[in-house]
């Protein structure tokens, strides 16, 4: 059965099933989700633990022996199975439908499991996993959903904050959620239960946000250009590579200027988003850039990055060298400023 997160509080406090599979790429979500098992896990009885990890030498038999083992005091046991790749390979795959076939009434077992991409989530293990255990998929949150979610956590704390100061965290804690539940916490600390005034805030929360490459044209998307430049100086200061970043530009420039080039043939959007696979928050994105965008500025931003892989590669005169990352901004601004 599915189960949210948020219904895992509700569901914890019956009787536990034998099997739970936890699959996020927020680590501290998932964490989260796997403490509040493991505690009522010890509360219904399970007093053993036993922890296995998928890695290059593992050998899934230890899976099939940790079932099956009896413990010496009779005792229930928590069996936790880690796999951080998300890719149990054939054998594995074998070995967890048969796992589900075959849990033991003295066990519980927990498997963790990373965001797993579409292709994955069609293997016939993921269908067993789903059919078989309590399956809890932990989205990511997003960036704007970001200042909702600190906002829901400061009130679990007991403080509150105006708007400008929600924004202002989730700017500096973009992309690292951990960081943003440290940064809560230690208000938590300094300041006692009520509203904080934005100063206070300003005054305690680090810049700790993490930037990612293919975030990075939701900002130029959706004309964001402030959040466009602090991503940018992010993925600069973190030693991103130049040439993946003018990769990911490129590419959502060329989308843009395909679909533009077949709505001035008179070809409806809808039609053309899904001929290129377009779909989901990223497809009401494209519409809000294809409004503001005309066809003569993205056949220029498509030249102006021909001139930025020029500089990345060193293949301009070095008269008109400049710097390729004030370049690289430049280019992304026009489009997010058209």
């Amino acid at each position: 059965m599915q189960l949210r997160a948020d219904a895992l509080d509700a569901h914890v406090a019956k009787p536990l099933a034998a099997l739970y599979v936890i699959t996020s790429d927020e680590h501290l979500l998932a964490l989260e989700a796997a403490d509040k098992i493991r505690r009522a896990a010890r509360a219904q009885g399970y007093s053993e633990r036993e922890v296995l990890s998928v890695e290059r030498s593992f050998k899934w038999g230890e899976l099939l022996a940790a079932n099956q083992a009896m413990s010496l005091f009779g005792d229930k046991k928590l069996i936790e199975l880690r796999i951080p790749s998300g890719k149990p390979g054939k054998d594995g795959g074998a070995a967890l439908q048969n796992y589900v076939k075959d849990l033991s009434p003295d066990n519980l077992t927990l498997i963790t499991l990373p965001k797993l991409d579409w292709q994955t989530q069609k293997a016939a293990w993921v269908a067993a996993l789903q059919q078989g255990a309590v399956y809890i998929d932990i989205p990511n949150i997003e960036r704007n959903q970001l200042p909702n979610w600190i906002a829901m956590r400061l009130a679990q704390q007991n403080q509150s904050v105006e708007r400008q100061s929600l924004d202002f965290i989730a700017d500096r804690v973009e992309g690292n959620l951990l960081a943003a539940h440290q940064e809560i916490q230690k208000l938590g600390l300094l300041h006692p239960p009520g509203k904080l005034t934005h100063e206070q805030v300003h005054d305690a929360v680090l810049n700790v946000a993490r930037y990612d490459v293919f975030k990075l044209s939701e900002a130029m998307l959706a004309g964001d250009p402030a959040r466009l430049v602090r991503m940018l100086e992010g993925l600069q200061g973190e030693g991103e590579a130049l040439p993946l970043v003018l990769w990911a530009v490129s590419e959502e420039i060329r989308t843009l200027l395909k679909l533009k080039a077949g709505m001035a043939q008179g070809r409806p959007l809808g039609a053309l988003l899904k001929e290129y696979r377009i779909w989901g928050p990223r497809e009401r994105m494209m519409d809000g850039a294809l409004r503001r965008l005309s066809l003569p500025t993205l056949e220029s931003a498509l030249q102006q990055a021909a001139q930025v892989d020029k500089m990345v590669k060193g293949l301009r005169a070095k008269a008109f060298a400049g710097d390729a990352w004030d370049a690289m901004l430049q280019l992304a601004l026009t489009v997010a400023r058209a």
